[in-house]
């Protein structure tokens, strides 16, 4: 009997100790890694290619390994967030060839379906620097986060994929993604048919 109460007297002392503690104490909330974001600041890619556009100066443009032949296949480089935009031309030579290019941005985006929350599209539509095409927003934990295809309607197609060398997990790549869409953005809007 004893040694039972004892071990009361213990635990009761252990309990009102833990109780008196800091009465402010509440839960931490979750952490994430702090991301230094560099200047928004862009230059424009201008080459050989038909066309033009702006790119931040913290991305490097770099010749994809898998160029067709007119090279005019690049990868745009973001090294300090382990992503990378895919960039395709194509000259369009038929209406068959051209559908068939759209078609299959089409089914690369939606690809990602059983992955993606959403995939949100939008029109995207400059007749006075005839430009025309798609952009593909995809949320959730998918291996590419925004896709989009720019032609003239008529001889020019140019795609871009973004994807980040990472296991997809949106909530962690989500400041990221929505400042590197802002540059995507950018380039959209400046980007120019050479003739």
């Amino acid at each position: 009997m004893k040694a039972f109460s004892v071990h009361c007297l213990c635990f009761f002392i252990l309990l009102c100790a833990a109780c008196t503690s800091s009465p402010d104490y509440s839960p931490k909330p979750k952490g994430y890694f702090n991301i230094k974001f560099p200047k928004k600041q862009y230059r424009t890619y201008s080459s050989g290619c038909p066309f033009t556009f702006d790119y931040p100066q913290y991305a490097r443009i770099e010749a994809d390994q898998q160029d067709d032949g007119n090279g005019c296949w690049n990868n745009l480089n973001f090294p300090q967030f382990n992503a990378r935009l895919h960039l395709t031309y194509y000259d369009v030579g038929s209406a068959a060839a051209y559908n068939g290019l759209v078609e299959d941005a089409r089914t690369l985006a939606f690809k990602h379906t059983v992955k993606a929350n959403a995939i949100d599209q939008k029109l995207i539509n400059y007749p006075e620097k005839k430009l025309y095409g798609v952009y593909y927003a995809i949320e959730g934990n998918t291996a590419s986060s925004v896709q989009f295809f720019l032609t003239d309607s008529a001889k020019h197609y140019f795609r871009g994929a973004l994807y980040f060398n990472e296991r997809p997990q949106y909530d962690s790549i989500a400041p990221v993604l929505s400042f590197i869409k802002k540059d995507i953005d950018r380039m959209i809007h400046s980007f120019k048919w050479k003739n």
